[in-house]
């Protein structure tokens, strides 16, 4: 219900239809078969505009909905190790977060201290470090090697497409072909 003595109204074509009373922006919304709706109560007058308010909510929700189905969905996939899990094994472990970068997810790879093996985190260091080696040409380090209490963690992100080193660049016109075209 608006409640103001007049308003700037928007007529039913988007056109503006200046400031009138709001009985007379009610008859013209009645004429029109819309509803009148107060889009900038902020304003001085506010303003309203005539349209089909069942209709505007239903294309709001339409919307929403596209931009809901638009939004890409990362992934956290985890590998997990333990400082004597031999290279054999390892591999596996890395061709699987290699699968997983390159479809867009980010890999976390963690190693897991067991017993007295947590007073050599070197290993675990050595480990990650090795893994980021190997997946380097397709990802890059969000977060460093932590020790958190019995695990030591980084994560993984996919590269960015022009970022990746193994794929190769476009290279630039030779010398000679230039100067053929500056002739031209």
């Amino acid at each position: 219900m608006i409640r103001v003595p007049e308003v700037r109204l928007i007529g039913p074509t988007g056109e503006n239809v200046g400031v009138v009373s709001t009985y007379e922006a009610m008859r013209i919304a009645r004429d029109a078969e819309l509803d009148l709706v107060e889009v900038a109560p902020g304003a001085n007058p506010p303003v309203c505009r005539v349209m089909d308010f069942g209709k505007f909510l239903y294309e709001r929700a339409k919307k929403e909905r596209e931009a809901k189905r638009a939004q890409t969905h990362i992934e956290i996939k985890e590998i997990r190790l333990r400082p004597k899990t031999n290279e054999h094994h390892r591999s596996f472990k890395t061709r699987d977060a290699r699968r997983w970068l390159l479809e867009g997810n980010k890999v976390k790879v963690t190693v897991r201290f067991r017993g007295r093996e947590v007073s050599y985190p070197e290993l675990a260091l050595e480990d990650l470090r090795d893994i980021a080696q190997e997946l380097s040409d397709l990802s890059t380090i969000e977060q460093a090697p932590a020790l958190e209490g019995r695990m030591m963690s980084m994560l993984l992100t996919p590269a960015k497409p022009g970022k990746r080193k193994g794929e190769a660049q476009p290279q630039a016109k030779p010398a000679e072909e230039k100067e053929e075209e500056v002739e031209n």
